[in-house]
């Protein structure tokens, strides 16, 4: 019977996957124009990590405006880019990590740390971005922060799963690589109730 719990040496690729994953969702919120929309119609208000965008009721044209004209926006951006970038290096080496056979606990210990500062710098490029900009861009109609954001804050909580998996992956070192015999329970037929 084969088992594969979360700590085994078959499942490794999970956390890469889930690293991966992170990666992808950060894309869509760095590319994105959903980060604030007009939220019914008519749709006159959308902005990104980039810049915000405004147009008139009938108006089928956007202007835009760069937000990193604004000390916050290129804060906000800045911030949430590092991470990124630190988000990609830590795939890098997890991948790296997985793919040795005699696997560096201490290795895997250090991926989850830099983890917990990708989770860091993104959740303050997340939390920048909105309170200065309701603030200091004047808003038309009813707005909310939409899908390109919320993927923003979804690769955040991957990153913040993933460190902590990391981190705590060397408490089950002898599980992941198979040192340790399975333990099997039975019951010896005097102790077995019977039944009738």
């Amino acid at each position: 019977m084969v088992v594969c719990g979360l700590a085994c040496w078959r499942c490794r690729w999970l956390l890469p996957l889930l690293l991966g994953l992170a990666i992808i969702m950060g894309i869509i919120a760095l590319a994105g124009r959903g980060w604030l929309e007009s939220e019914s119609e008519p749709y006159v208000q959308q902005a990104s990590l980039w810049e915000s965008c405004t147009r008139g009721e009938e108006d089928l044209n956007w202007n835009c405006e760069s937000l990193m004209d604004y000390g916050w926006g290129r804060a906000a951006a800045a911030t949430y880019l590092v991470g990124f970038v630190v988000l990609v290096i830590c795939f890098a080496l997890a991948v790296i990590a997985f793919s040795i056979e005699i696997l560096r606990f201490n290795f895997v210990r250090g991926i989850g740390g830099l983890l917990f500062v990708v989770a860091a710098f993104q959740i303050i490029g997340l939390v920048i971005y909105p309170v200065k900009f309701t603030e200091e861009i004047p808003l038309t109609g009813d707005n909310m922060f939409s899908w390109a954001y919320g993927f923003g804050w979804a690769s955040t909580v991957v990153v913040i799963g993933c460190a902590f998996f990391f981190c705590c992956l060397p408490n089950w070192e002898d599980e992941v690589l198979g040192n340790i015999k399975p333990t099997y329970y039975y019951s010896s037929p005097e102790r077995a109730p019977y039944l009738n």
